[in-house]
Formats: structure tokens, C-alpha cells, sequence
């Protein structure tokens, strides 16, 4: 056991952690998955570094836009250099990759060379319920090691520095710093334009990223061009530092690099870790205020943030691996091996499409980022799908999402009867750009996001039990819910959150959305003390549903618009009736359905409607949440749904961050990546009340 002389707490995980890889790798080989890209550093729609190949060596790591933003790594054993991270330098061998896990909060490597076995963990202490450590941008990189007969060793970690910018034509400079027991590499932009524009294919260009070791860890540290060709041919790093600066990466601007020793392996396991870690001033906007990361809404400064996820390390990983463990337990008890997988995946993501920032008061503000689609920030129908995900792990964060949006409806600038869409493109969030904005009602979508806010709201306030936000909003509710009540029951030529589908009239499935809706908002007139108007609109919801069932039934299913006989889509809003225990649709809708459904299943999973072979990953996963699987029935369509979505990740063409929307046909990514909306598979594991009860009581600290 090893203790560190600045904080005197024992460092026993490392060396755990190197025991515990090399336990699970034979078994993960032998059952290895393939996930369509691997998380690596997933904080935010800025810092999110991704291997999108079957081996950590096969490519380059890339930001999830798919951008290179390569971190390499080296190891050097017996005086032969070998390469684990990064397809460059491609004249180093590779190290033979045996195996990879991906866990909620981890993802784990096994490689072996020259009699070494070497285990990479990139760790992410990303806490749904810990507020602090949540926000904090650090990912832990381990390296554990352990050899057959003496063999010796070291490390190299090396970061380029296009990281800390857009494209590798931006000027950067670099330096470094002392934190309290560390040595910090820093890497950022000349000329700091803080939140200087917004859009989609987009990286920071503010701020400085920093690799950091602890003084424990006896480290080497260089700052050049020549980190990788050094330890590649001497295992040594250069003498000196670049100091020419500032210079652009692609014109050899210095690599941040860590030279990490473990000297001669004995057979016992040995591990050394870095933090990577990214900071800005300024995190986003707010209807022009520029709003801090939440991490540092009290003056936290960055040594003392960097010290703090330091010291904290082997508390953090022993969290890690519990929750982990307990997650991914009742992930493949709830729904299955397949679903297990697809809602590990999911994990990461969700969380790092989300700005997190703190308003004036330091309230936590969380803002998604609608990637690969159009850039939007807070978009309503991103919140609606990705909702689960919170409501499951911490209604808190769904209000934190909600806040920014419903202050922003409030406003006097919103004048529309309905919700709005949107509040901005990512990270300027000062109003509604999608459609007609602010301007005029083209192109919105006001029975979709209407109902998405009473729906979401409704749902936490059930759980959260106060409702005190819908109190704040009450005035926006009751003209939303008066919309629905005109407009709802059979909806207008409009789109809907499918609005890659085009617009489309008499929506069965919109109308679904627009009745629960209005019986949500019953249940948030009784909890804040209106019991005539929650009287009112629960009947008022009720004889919808009644209609509704008349409207759509085509034979045996229900249709796609109620004006188009042989159509049919998914049902995937029925969701809500059993999450909010509505009780408007019979439970034969669902079966009706869902018997229907299986006889248009493609090789990867349930088409969305008849007018195309793309599917949605989020509804798909509703919709199969609709069956009720006590029965032999409910159980077998589930199981075809899940079994071919998850056929789909493993084998699906497209290697980006998992995409929500695809062919199903041939698996091909259509568009969309990275983007929270995955959270959406959390809806399995909500509907078991019991376990949704136990993950928002769960104590994390």
C-alpha cells in the first residue's frame, strides 16, 4: 500500500484496479462486444474524445464530431517500444488488444506485448446524484501493468494540443503549472475567444486543457514536438520544452506529454494514472448572461479543483466500480443482455451532451446540445426523450434542464400560445432560432413541445413532491393545456419531434402526446390545489382517449394519421399512460399494436412508420417498454425488438457515437450522433417503479 506524502491517504486502488483487469480480461475476450465508438473523455458537447474502431490502436481517438483530437500512448518494455493508443506513430508496433468493457462510468483495455499485460481504464466519476464531482471536468487515464518474469517498464502519455482548439489551423500555446501535489500541462488557444460563436460541427477554442500527474506517481513531463519520436527511439523525452510559441498543431505545435515509470514488474500488479482535464472562464450563455461551469460557481480555482480530483481519486474509483457493478446488475435484470448494453452505452453520452453551468445564484443549469442535427441548445423534443434517463437517476436534473426554458417562456418576448422549441444554437442560449423563432409560427412544433413540457413536468413533480415549479410556471401550463384542449385531439398539418418525417396532419400518435398531456396537467392542478380544474381536465382527457380509439383503429392496428387508412406507426407516447398511471388507453391498444409490430420487424429493429425503413433507437426502446412481458406474448416482442437493436450496435456499419436514428434495414446511420436523447432507453428501467425508487433514493457519497 502506497500513501501520498502531500495528503496521506492510501493509494491502494491502483494496484487493485491492475488485479481486477487482469482477473475480468479472459472473460471479456471471450464474449468481447463492439460498440459503434467507445467512450474515452465524455463531460461535454466540448470535451468528448471517443475511439470509434474495433482497437484502441486501429485509429486515431477523435472528438465526437469526428474531428482528431489524438491522445497516444506508448509503452516501452525491455527497451522495445510498443503502441496502445492512437494509429500514430504507425512504425511502432501495435500491442495485441485482448480485450474491452465499457461500464457505465469506465471503459476498460487489455493489451499484451513482450510478456507484459497492460490494462487502460479511462474513467469518468460521472455521479448522477453528486453534484460537484458530476460538473467537475476530469477523466481519470490508469495504466495497470503486470508482467511474466522481470520485465521493465515505462509509459508515455501524449496529448496534441488541437484539443484546446477548433481546427488545427488555430494558434495555441502551452506551459506549465504546479497544483497542490501536481504538475499540470496546459494546452489552449492564443487568442481566447470566449463563446465567440455558436453552431454544430464545433469544438472550443476557449479555455486550456491540462494533463496532470501527481508528485506520488514520479513522473516525467515534456512539452515538444519530438515527445513521441524520443520515447519511440530512446524512451527517453527530450531534453527541452518547445518555447517558440504560439504555433499551429498542424505546423508542430508541442505535445503535452507524461512519462510514467514502473520500473522492473515482479509478478505483483503496478498502476499509474494521470487527469485529463478540461476548463473554461465561461461555459455558455443565457439571454446574455455569460454563465460560469457549474464546478466553479463558488470561486473554486483550477489548481485547487485539479488537487481536489486528485486527492479524491481512490474514494472516487472504489464509487465507480460499486455503482457500476449495482447498475449494470439491474440494467440486465430489468430488460436483458442486449439492453444492458445499449443503456451502458447510453450512460456517458446522455450526460456529456449537456453544458452544465450555474446561474447567477448558483443554481445548476444543464443544457443539452442537439448534435449532428442542428446545433440547437435545449431543445424541448431532445428533453422529452432523453427525460427518463433523469427521472430515473435524479429528477433534479430534469429540472435543472427545465428551468432555463420555462423562464425563458415566460418572458414577454414569447408570445405564442404554445411551448417553444428551442432557446438558442449551442452554447448561445438567447432565444428560439428553429422555424420561425420568435418571428412567426412557420415550422414549429406546438402540440409536440406543448405536451412534452406538461408531460416532463408533471412526471417530476411526481417524484421530486413539491411541486413548486409548477406553481412558478402555473400561467405557461394553463395556456398550454388550453392549446391542447383546442388543437391536440387531432392535430394540424405540423411537425412533430420526427420532424425529419416532414410535416403531417391528423398525427395519431401526436394526439396520444397532446391527450396524456392534458391529463398530466389534471394531476399539476391537484398538486397545486386547483382540484376544479384537474377535475376538469382529467374528464376532458378521458373522452379524448375515448375518440382517440374510434379515430385511429384501422383493422388490427392503429394507424399513422387518422386520415390514412392502411398506415400504421409506433405508439411509442402510449409510454406515459403506464409511467404516470393515467389509465386512459385500454391495455388492448398496446397488445393490438405491438402484435402488429412484429410482423414489420427488419434485421435491426422496428421501423418508426410505413413511409420509411429508418428507425428511432429512443422509441424503439419505448415501444417495446409498452409490452408487458409477465405474459408470454409481451415478453416475445420485447425480446425481437431488443434482440435486434442490440444485433445492431454490435454490428451496425456506423462507427460514431451511438446515432438515434437509422435504417433498420441495413443498420446505416441516417443522421444524429452523440446526442442525449439515448437517455431515452431509461424508460425500461423507470417503468419498474420499485427500481426507479431505489436509484433516485440511492446514496452516492
Amino acid at each position: 500500500m502506497k500513501t501520498s506524502p502531500s495528503t496521506g491517504i492510501a493509494r491502494f486502488v491502483p494496484s487493485w484496479r491492475a488485479f481486477f483487469l487482469l482477473v475480468v480480461s479472459a472473460a471479456a475476450a471471450d464474449a468481447q462486444q463492439r460498440p459503434p465508438a467507445v467512450p474515452l473523455i465524455a463531460h461535454n458537447p466540448y470535451f468528448s474524445v471517443w475511439s470509434m474502431a474495433d482497437r484502441l490502436t486501429d485509429q486515431n481517438t477523435k472528438h465526437w464530431t469526428g474531428r482528431e483530437q489524438p491522445i497516444y500512448g506508448l509503452a516501452r518494455i525491455d527497451g522495445k517500444t510498443w503502441r496502445f493508443m492512437g494509429g500514430d506513430p504507425r512504425e511502432v508496433p501495435a500491442m495485441e488488444q485482448t480485450s474491452l468493457e465499457v461500464t457505465p462510468t469506465h471503459t476498460n483495455y487489455q493489451f499484451q506485448a513482450g510478456g507484459v499485460s497492460l490494462g487502460v481504464s479511462f474513467f469518468t466519476p460521472a455521479f448522477p446524484k453528486d453534484l460537484d464531482v458530476l460538473s467537475r471536468p476530469v477523466t481519470y487515464l490508469t495504466v495497470s501493468a503486470a508482467g511474466e518474469g522481470d520485465h521493465e517498464l515505462s509509459v508515455l502519455i501524449d496529448v496534441d494540443p488541437v484539443i484546446a482548439v477548433n481546427t488545427s489551423d488555430e494558434a495555441v500555446t502551452w506551459g506549465r503549472s504546479r497544483a497542490p501535489g501536481l504538475t499540470v500541462l496546459n494546452a489552449g488557444s492564443r487568442d481566447q475567444r470566449v463563446l465567440n460563436r455558436p453552431g454544430d460541427d464545433l469544438r472550443i477554442d476557449w479555455g486550456y486543457f491540462h494533463l496532470a500527474a501527481a508528485d506520488a506517481e514520479g513522473a516525467q513531463f515534456a512539452l515538444s514536438q519530438d515527445n513521441l519520436h524520443s520515447f519511440a527511439a530512446t524512451g527517453a523525452l527530450p531534453a527541452a520544452d518547445d518555447m517558440d510559441m504560439p504555433r499551429l498543431p498542424r505546423e508542430g505545435a508541442a505535445d503535452l506529454a507524461v512519462l510514467l515509470p514502473f520500473g522492473k514488474l515482479s509478478g505483483a500488479p503496478v498502476s499509474r494514472h494521470v487527469l485529463l482535464a478540461y476548463t473554461e472562464e465561461y461555459a455558455l450563455e443565457y439571454l446574455g448572461r455569460k454563465l460560469r461551469p457549474y464546478w466553479q460557481r463558488s470561486g473554486l480555482t483550477v489548481q485547487q479543483m485539479l488537487a481536489d480530483a486528485e486527492n479524491q481519486y481512490p474514494a472516487l474509483e472504489q464509487r465507480g466500480q460499486a455503482f457500476d457493478r449495482e447498475l449494470t446488475g439491474d440494467l440486465e435484470k430489468t430488460g436483458g443482455k442486449a439492453y444492458a448494453q445499449l443503456a451502458t452505452l447510453a450512460y456517458r453520452q446522455t450526460l456529456a451532451a449537456h453544458g452544465f453551468a450555474a446561474d447567477v445564484d448558483g443554481t445548476p443549469l444543464l443544457f443539452p446540445k442537439e448534435n449532428f442535427s442542428n446545433g440547437c441548445i435545449s431543445t424541448v423534443d431532445v428533453l422529452y426523450p432523453s427525460g427518463p434517463f433523469f427521472l430515473f437517476f435524479n429528477p433534479a436534473l430534469l429540472e435543472a434542464q427545465l428551468k432555463p426554458v420555462l423562464a425563458y417562456a415566460a418572458l414577454p418576448r414569447w408570445k405564442w400560445p404554445f411551448a417553444p422549441h428551442d432557446l438558442g444554437t449551442y452554447p448561445l442560449a438567447d432565444g428560439q432560432v428553429y422555424g420561425g423563432g420568435e418571428r412567426t409560427e412557420d415550422d414549429q412544433m406546438p402540440v409536440e413541445e406543448s405536451g412534452n413540457l406538461l408531460l416532463l413536468v408533471a412526471a417530476m413533480e411526481r417524484e421530486l413532491g413539491n411541486f413548486d415549479f409548477a406553481r412558478t410556471y402555473w400561467p405557461q401550463f394553463t395556456k398550454w393545456a388550453e392549446y391542447l384542449r383546442a388543437e391536440g385531439l387531432d392535430p394540424s398539418n405540423q411537425l412533430s419531434t420526427d420532424d425529419f418525417a416532414g410535416h403531417l396532419a391528423h398525427n395519431s400518435n401526436l394526439s396520444i402526446k397532446a391527450i396524456e398531456a392534458l391529463a398530466a396537467y389534471a394531476e399539476l392542478a391537484r398538486g397545486v390545489g386547483k382540484p376544479e380544474a384537474a377535475q376538469e381536465y382529467a374528464r376532458l382527457a378521458a373522452e379524448m382517449a375515448a375518440k382517440w380509439q374510434a379515430m385511429a383503429l384501422d383493422g388490427d392496428h392503429y394507424k399513422l394519421a387518422f386520415d390514412k387508412p392502411g398506415t400504421w406507426s409506433q405508439k411509442y407516447n402510449l409510454v406515459w399512460d403506464q409511467i404516470l398511471n393515467l389509465g386512459l388507453f385500454p391495455a388492448q391498444i398496446r397488445q393490438t399494436e405491438l402484435a402488429f409490430y412484429l410482423q414489420h420487424l427488419n434485421e435491426f429493429g422496428l421501423p418508426l412508420d410505413n413511409r420509411a425503413d429508418y428507425t428511432k433507437l429512443d422509441w424503439s426502446v419505448w415501444t417495446a417498454t409498452l409490452a408487458d412481458t409477465t405474459q408470454p406474448a409481451g415478453a416475445e416482442v420485447y425480446r425481437q425488438i431488443l434482440d435486434r437493436t442490440g444485433r445492431w450496435v454490435n454490428e451496425g456499419p456506423s462507427r460514431v457515437p451511438l446515432t438515434d436514428w437509422y435504417d433498420a434495414k441495413t443498420g446505416r446511420q441516417m443522421a444524429f450522433q452523440a446526442r442525449s436523447v439515448v437517455g431515452g432507453v431509461y424508460i425500461k428501467v423507470l417503468a419498474d417503479k420499485p427500481l426507479a425508487e431505489k436509484w433516485r433514493g440511492r446514496v452516492e457519497h
